[in-house]
């Protein structure tokens, strides 16, 4: 049955019937697409003729008597309610890199800005358990790419993925939350306040999952599954990554990967080390990432206005120089993923100063944000 097609250079009704006609998946679709020549050609095709390709028989009835168009209508003008845009594969604002993964997305549901996703990103993904140093360098480093003109990519989840949301938004800049669920559903509920930072901030939300879908098993295979999909094929050339987490797809498809290292002792780090030794590339700063960029994705970058992280340091595996001696030596004893009480410090300490001194130098510390106080007089090392 021919329905209106709502632009002649997307298609996005045809593909969005298709999308949500029952029994058939992104494979599928392409398959029976391919067959008839277009998305519009399958709307006009006969019942006999859609069973043709060897579909499911609720799959060619819902589109040979109209109940996928139908849908596709009722989810156009509920997502026109929501002030969601929905961009079909053959959208100009469709990234481009998206397409060359495996099962890129027949549609996508974008809240805020969609050219946002035709900008340079680098995707950042990572434990939903971080250490407080994890968390710190994830915020951190967010917030200096961001602060240079790059978006900042990444899942909404707990952990790192808000740690690097948060970062992006300290520095003003632009970052791109992709869902796992419907964009008008906000997962995990507590990132509520997050999502609208990042709209407030012209980011944008993205899904490929239909309005008003939850949270779901099967929308949460593997960590990041969606995150992997999208960013593994992230918007604008010389998209990078960085991984903390070693379930990945990106080297495979050819894709820069980038990894902070962790205490080599430590299990919880060994997904990220055992990237490096596979050939990612090892991040301690910013620049690390910069440096590999291509010269034109530079010139072409613009960073935000006045960030409020531009007197901030950057974040950095090595230790502050600078710092007066009783303050560095204390820094010395401090780690970032495993908390210090402070009688173990006035302890190793006794020979070299007084408590009183450790208080003071633990005060200053945690004043120039390089020390945190965690419950119960335990400090950590911040980044």
């Amino acid at each position: 049955m021919p329905i209106p097609v709502a632009g002649p250079a997307t298609h996005l009704l045809e593909w969005l019937a298709i999308s949500l006609t029952q029994g058939l998946g992104p494979t599928k679709t392409r398959k029976l697409v391919e067959h008839f020549g277009s998305a519009e050609a399958v709307f006009q095709a006969s019942l006999t003729e859609l069973e043709g390709p060897g579909i499911q028989a609720v799959s060619a009835q819902s589109i040979a008597t109209g109940k996928s168009a139908e849908l596709a209508r009722e989810e156009i003008a509920r997502a026109a309610s929501e002030g969601v845009t929905v961009l079909s594969s053959e959208d100009l604002c469709y990234p481009p890199r998206l397409k060359e993964i495996y099962d890129p997305p027949l549609v996508l549901y974008v809240r805020g800005n969609p050219e946002l996703l035709m900008k340079p990103g680098i995707a950042m993904v990572g434990t939903r358990h971080p250490t407080p140093y994890g968390s710190g360098m994830a915020e951190r480093l967010a917030c200096d790419l961001a602060a240079q003109g790059l978006v900042i990519i990444s899942g909404m989840a707990r952990g790192v993925d808000t740690a690097s949301h948060r970062g992006a938004i300290t520095a003003k800049g632009k970052t791109i939350a992709v869902f796992g669920t419907g964009v008008d559903v906000i997962y995990p509920k507590e990132n509520s306040r997050l999502s609208e930072q990042i709209l407030a901030l012209g980011g944008a939300l993205i899904s490929e999952f239909a309005m008003g879908t939850f949270a779901a098993p099967q929308n949460f295979p593997h960590p990041q599954p969606n995150l992997e999909r999208h960013v593994s094929g992230s918007p604008g050339r010389g998209s990078r990554r960085i991984f903390r987490n070693p379930h990945h797809s990106a080297l495979e498809q050819n894709r820069d990967v980038f990894a902070v290292p962790g205490n080599a002792t430590n299990k919880n780090f060994w997904g990220p080390n055992t990237l490096i030794k596979h050939d990612a590339k090892l991040v301690a700063t910013w620049e690390d990432v910069w440096e590999d960029l291509p010269p034109e994705v530079k010139l072409a970058l613009t960073p935000p206005p006045s960030p409020e992280s531009g007197g901030a340091s950057s974040a950095s595996l090595f230790p502050d120089e600078g710092l007066p001696p009783q303050e560095k030596r204390i820094l010395s004893l401090l780690k970032a993923d495993e908390a210090t009480h402070i009688d173990e410090l006035v302890e190793k300490l006794e020979n070299e100063m007084s408590a009183s001194e450790i208080f003071v130098a633990l005060f200053e510390l945690e004043l120039t944000g390089k020390v945190k106080q965690m419950p119960g007089k335990n400090f950590v090392k911040s980044f």
